[in-house]
């Protein structure tokens, strides 16, 4: 399932949940195995995997020990370029990747 804007608080946590309990498994992780690597208790990581709200740094032990914490990069930016920036920036890529593509109506590039 995708997780978009419009999806229900509950249904995200179920989702990701059963997201990490997967990967936990794929890595030959028990839940009592991650949940000791990572400082937690057995019953958070059953609660965060049956989709129920947890503290974020829970999540975040849990990402350090499956090895996926770098990819929170992704999801927020070191740096986030203002609305004008960005405009900018995109107009630039704009100008580079339109090089040479111009055609003067004679057949010549």
């Amino acid at each position: 399932m995708k997780i978009a804007e419009t999806t229900p608080h509950n249904t995200a946590l179920h989702e990701l949940g059963r997201r990490l309990a997967l990967l936990r498994k794929q890595q030959g992780f028990t839940q009592a195995n991650i949940a000791n690597e990572a400082g937690l208790g057995v019953a958070t990581v059953n609660r965060i995997e049956a989709g129920q709200d947890a503290q974020f740094s829970s999540w975040l032990k849990l990402f350090k020990v499956l090895g996926i914490t770098s990819q929170l990069d992704v999801l927020l930016p070191e740096e986030i370029l203002s609305p004008m920036a960005e405009v900018k920036k995109q107009r630039r890529q704009t100008r580079v990747s339109s090089k040479g593509t111009s055609t003067w109506g004679d057949g010549k590039s």
